[in-house]
């Protein structure tokens, strides 16, 4: 919130204003609960769904990346459609438990377990390094969800991987949720994470990602794993507003803001 006083409502390279193609509102902080996280969970799946059942867009500017499975929660409870995530991430994040809890390397293999989001729906991009846990490898191949390692976007390029992304994420899907760790990108320019893994995407990179990836229309998007007390001088805090404004205007830029309110068919009913 604080680092967006930094910025102004337009941008030279799109010619738009976002003052004027929007209406913003801070929806406040969700209540969690620290010592209960599925209760944090439950608190969480409220809001965004209550939030989402008015039509409008949520996104979610978190810290653990556990609140990626509360979050499509939320959202596929006001909608009867199905829902495509794709997450940009050095870790995949789809292991069952972790020290018998679901926590930060968890939410994906419980957010493909609700009934309108198919894991095979799931894409994943950037993964790679050396703390992506071996357990999480056989959920991958057993649920067959989409990877793309940094390697890939090295040989086959940005536009092809996201091409690709796009075309398992939309795939019998009424719409993508696009949820993005901060770790994704190369550790030098976002030290303000818990996680931080060497080898990433550069900033330009990752901004051509968002912008290819939301260009197509999103239902919600969050920015996770931001923790402002690790960084240096705000730059992971900016980063992380970058990425959300950019993904904003490259749905203005092509028309398909909005688009999420017609998979939204259901009243909010609190968990």
């Amino acid at each position: 919130r604080r680092i967006s006083a930094l910025y102004t409502p337009y941008n030279y390279e799109m010619g738009i204003d976002l003052r004027e193609e929007m209406s913003l509102c801070d929806a406040g902080d969700v209540f969690t609960i620290p010592a209960n996280i599925e209760k944090t969970f439950d608190q969480i799946s409220n809001a965004v769904a209550y939030v989402a059942a008015t039509g409008s867009f949520p996104i979610i500017l978190g810290g653990d990346h556990s609140i990626g499975f509360p979050t499509v929660r939320g959202l596929a409870s006001v909608t009867s459609k199905r829902i495509g995530i794709i997450h940009v991430d050095r870790h995949a994040d789809i292991q069952e438990k972790d020290l018998d809890e679901r926590m930060h390397t968890t939410p994906y293999f419980h957010a493909t377990n609700l009934p309108n989001v198919r894991p095979e729906n799931l894409v994943q991009i950037g993964i790679g390094g050396w703390q992506v846990p071996r357990a999480a490898v056989g959920n991958m191949v057993d649920r067959r969800t989409n990877i793309f390692t940094m390697d890939d976007i090295e040989v086959l390029g940005i536009e092809k991987v996201v091409e690709m992304a796009l075309e398992r994420a939309w795939d019998g899907c009424d719409a993508v949720y696009l949820s993005y760790d901060i770790d994704s990108i190369e550790a030098a320019f976002v030290p303000g994470t818990g996680w931080p893994e060497p080898g990433g995407l550069l900033p330009r990179e990752a901004l051509k990602i968002v912008g290819l990836v939301a260009k197509e229309g999103l239902c919600g998007m969050e920015i996770v794993e931001v923790s402002p007390p690790y960084d240096h001088a705000d730059i992971t805090s900016l980063m992380a507003l970058r990425i959300v404004v950019d993904a904003l205007g490259s749905m203005v830029s092509h028309g398909t803001m909005g688009k999420h309110k017609g998979i939204i068919d259901k009243e909010f009913t609190p968990f």
